[in-house]
C-alpha cells in the first residue's frame, strides 16, 4: 500500500526526529522512516551526549554554525519536550605550556564562531570548580554555555512531537530501492512497503552515503568511527562538576569525563574506524580509555564501572564538515549527512535549517502553522515525583505503587505507560531507553524479567516473543525439559 506525504525521511536518529519535528511545524506532511525496531539506535543513541558550547569547530563551517545555534536553542527545546538538560559547563584541560597554547587557539576560534562567555581559567580557579581533577593542570578554557543532555529521550521527544503534529512513524522500514516519477518518488522496504513523496531526506547516519546511492547520489564516502565509553555507577557522579575534556587530537575531542543527566559519570571515547555495524567494546582499548580518563581525574575507580559500551560517529571524509543541502544528483533528495560530533547539539539547528530550505523549495511562506503544537505531552517518570506527587500518584493508580527497577525507582506505572506511549517500547531495550528499568547498578539482574512479564501481559503476546531489541534478540527460547 502506498501513501504520499510531502516529504519522507530516512533515519529516525537524532537529525531525523528534529527534521522530523520541524517540518511539521511548517505544515508538511512527513513521514519518518527507520529501519530497526526503534528509534535512535545508531549514532545518535551512544555518544557523549554532551551539549557543546562551540569552540572547537573550523569558524565558517556548517559544524560551528550549527553547533552554536543548536546550543542556544537546547535550554528551550528541551523545556518544550520535557527533556533532561542541565547547563553546567565544560573545561578543557592543559596539563602543559604547550597546551595551554591550544587553548588560547580554541578561545580565539570560539570567539569568532559566536560563543558567549568563554575564558582561560588560571589552575587555582579551576579547582575550585572541580577539587577532583589532577593537581598537574596548568589551565582550562571555561565554556560556561556547554551543558548535558540525555541522547535518547532528546531524540525520542522530538519524533514523538512531531507524530503529535501529524508526522507518521514507521518503524522496520529499511528502503532498498528508490523510483522516481515526475511529481514523486516512490521509496520501498526490504518488506515490500511502499510510500511515495515529494521529497526525502537522507538522515541516515553511518549508512548515508548507501542511502544516497539509492537515489544515484555517490559523492558521500562516510567512515564510521567507534567510541568506547565507561559508565560508572552513580557513587562516581559527584567526582566531576562540568565536561572535562582534554587537548583535541586529529581524531576528536579525546577521552572525556562528564556527569550525565541521570547522576552517573562517562568517561570515553575511544576512536578507531569501524563498520558501520560493528558496537563491540575491547578489554584492551577500555583500559586505555580508563587511563586516559583518570589523567583528568585521577581518583575514578574501575570498580565502580557498571557497564561499557560503544558508538558510532558518521564522519564524512571528503569535506569532514556536516554535509547538508539538496543533492546534485537528484533534486528529490536532501542530504543531512556526516553528522558526527557536535551533531547531537547541533540537532534542533539542523532540523531548523532543514525544513526553512524545504520550505523554499517547496513554496512553503508559512514560518509556523497555526495549529503546531511545540509542547510534547507525556508521562512525567515517577521518581522524578516529590514524594507528594508520587503518594498521590500511587493512589490514582496502584500500578505507580509498584517498584520494579530498584536502582531507577521505575514502577509498573512507567513501564505500561512506556508500552502505550506516543512511539512505544516494543522491546526490553526499548523500555531501558524510555524509562530506564535495566539501567542501574544490577543491570537488568532482578528486574529484566518482570519487565518481560508486564510487556507479555500488557501486549498479550506468548512470553517467548519478548526480545531484548528486535529482531531475533528473543528472551527465552523455550522451556526447560521441553
Amino acid at each position: 500500500m502506498k501513501y504520499l506525504y510531502d516529504v519522507a525521511i530516512i533515519g529516525a536518529g537524532v537529525t531525523g526526529s528534529h527534521i522530523a519535528r520541524e517540518l511539521t511545524r511548517r505544515g508538511f506532511s512527513v513521514c519518518l522512516l527507520e529501519k530497526t525496531g526503534d528509534l535512535c539506535m545508531g549514532a545518535s543513541k551512544a555518544n557523549s551526549a554532551i551539549v557543546h558550547a562551540g569552540f572547537d569547530a573550523k569558524p565558517g563551517s556548517l559544524k560551528a554554525r550549527l553547533n552554536v545555534r543548536g546550543c542556544e536553542l537546547m535550554p528551550v527545546i528541551a523545556k518544550e519536550l520535557s527533556v533532561a538538560y542541565e547547563n553546567i559547563g565544560s573545561l578543557v584541560l592543559a596539563f602543559c605550556e604547550d597546551e595551554r597554547k591550544t587553548l588560547e587557539k580554541l578561545l580565539v576560534r570560539g570567539i569568532k564562531n559566536g560563543v558567549r562567555g568563554l575564558e582561560i581559567l588560571e589552575k587555582e580557579r579551576v579547582f575550585e570548580l572541580e577539587p577532583n581533577i589532577n593537581r598537574d593542570i596548568v589551565a582550562a578554557l571555561w565554556a560556561p554555555t556547554a551543558g548535558i543532555v540525555c541522547p535518547f529521550e532528546l531524540t525520542l521527544a522530538a519524533a514523538e512531537n512531531a507524530v503529535q503534529n501529524g508526522a507518521i512513524f514507521k518503524r522496520n522500514f529499511d528502503v532498498v530501492s528508490v523510483k522516481a516519477d515526475y511529481d514523486y518518488i516512490t521509496l520501498t522496504s526490504s518488506g515490500g512497503e511502499s510510500i511515495q513523496a515529494k521529497l526525502a531526506v537522507n538522515a541516515a547516519g553511518v549508512y548515508a552515503d548507501k542511502a544516497a546511492a539509492l537515489f544515484g547520489d555517490n559523492s558521500l564516502d562516510i567512515e564510521p568511527r567507534r567510541g568506547q565509553y565507561h559508565l560508572f555507577d552513580r557513587t562516581s557522579g559527584d567526582k566531576a562538576n562540568s565536561v572535562l575534556f582534554q587537548c583535541p587530537t586529529p581524531m576528536g575531542k579525546g577521552v572525556l569525563v562528564t556527569p550525565t543527566v541521570h547522576g552517573n559519570l562517562l568517561a570515553g571515547p575511544s576512536a578507531e574506524v569501524s563498520e558501520p555495524d560493528d558496537t563491540a567494546t575491547q578489554g584492551d582499548v577500555l583500559q586505555k580509555v580508563f587511563e586516559k580518563a583518570c589523567k583528568s581525574v585521577p581518583n575514578l575507580c574501575i570498580r565502580e564501572v557498571i557497564t561499557a559500551f560503544a558508538g558510532l560517529r558518521a564522519h564524512e571524509k571528503n569535506t569532514h564538515d556536516f554535509v547538508i543541502g539538496f543533492s546534485s544528483a537528484n533534486p528529490k533528495l536532501y542530504n543531512a549527512a556526516g553528522i558526527e560530533s557536535p551533531g547531537l547539539t547541533a540537532a534542533p539547528a539542523i532540523g531548523e535549517y532543514v525544513a526553512n530550505e524545504i520550505a523554499d523549495k517547496l513554496k512553503n511562506e508559512n514560518a509556523e502553522c497555526a495549529g503546531f503544537n511545540p509542547i510534547r505531552e507525556t508521562a512525567k517518570h515517577f521518581s522524578l515525583l516529590n514524594k507528594q506527587e508520587q503518594t498521590a500518584l500511587a493512589k490514582e493508580n496502584p500500578d505507580y505503587g509498584k517498584i520494579v527497577c530498584r536502582c531507577e525507582t521505575v514502577t509498573r506505572g512507567d513501564i505500561i505507560a512506556a508500552l502505550r506511549s506516543t512511539i512505544p517500547a516494543r522491546d526490553i531495550d526499548g523500555l531501558k531507553r524510555r524509562v530506564r528499568p535495566t539501567m542501574g547498578r544490577c543491570q537488568g539482574g532482578f528486574c529484566g524479567s518482570i519487565c518481560a512479564e508486564i510487556m507479555a501481559d500488557d501486549l498479550n503476546i506468548p512470553l517467548d516473543e519478548i526480545t531484548k531489541c528486535g529482531g531475533d534478540s528473543k528472551l527465552l527460547t523455550g522451556r526447560i525439559g521441553s
